[in-house]
């Protein structure tokens, strides 16, 4: 049997999310937040947009998925990122409470791993690596294209 919705179908879903950030010159970063294999928060980042430096895909992702359960705490969901949140997004997500977290590229210099141990709740799985490739290859293309 065939599953549709597996983690590399949302991981394409926060691919799409990404891809809107380098189109529209933002760090090409995508969140999905799933529950029960519905897409129910997504976002991309919009620092440069919105002057925010806290407009990360994390932020906007947690919080429309928030608003969508009428609920803080995201304990059914799992959120899918293409790039290794930073500390201030792990901190977000720490305390949305999500069963899972998965994310693409590692970030080497601003990831929250940077810190030496993992900061998500403790209930919160943590897996990494998934579609990294692709992740990290729109965003060394966002990069040159600076340069």
């Amino acid at each position: 049997m065939i599953e549709v919705f597996n983690d590399e179908y949302w991981m394409r879903e926060a691919m799409k999310e990404a891809h809107r950030a380098f189109e529209a010159d933002e760090v090409p970063v995508g969140v999905v937040v799933v529950c029960n294999n519905r897409i129910i928060g997504k976002g991309h980042n919009l620092t440069e947009r919105l002057h925010d430096v806290t407009a990360h895909a994390e932020m906007q992702a947690i919080t429309a998925a928030a608003n969508h359960l009428g609920s803080k705490y995201l304990e059914e969901c799992t959120i899918y990122i293409t790039l290794e949140p930073c500390v201030m997004c792990a901190g977000a997500i720490f305390w949305a409470r999500p069963a899972k977290v998965i994310f693409g590229a590692s970030d080497q210099k601003r990831g929250f791993s940077q810190l030496g141990k993992n900061i998500l709740h403790p209930a919160t799985i943590l897996e990494n690596g998934l579609m990294a490739g692709e992740s990290s290859a729109l965003l060394k293309e966002f990069f040159q294209k600076l340069r």
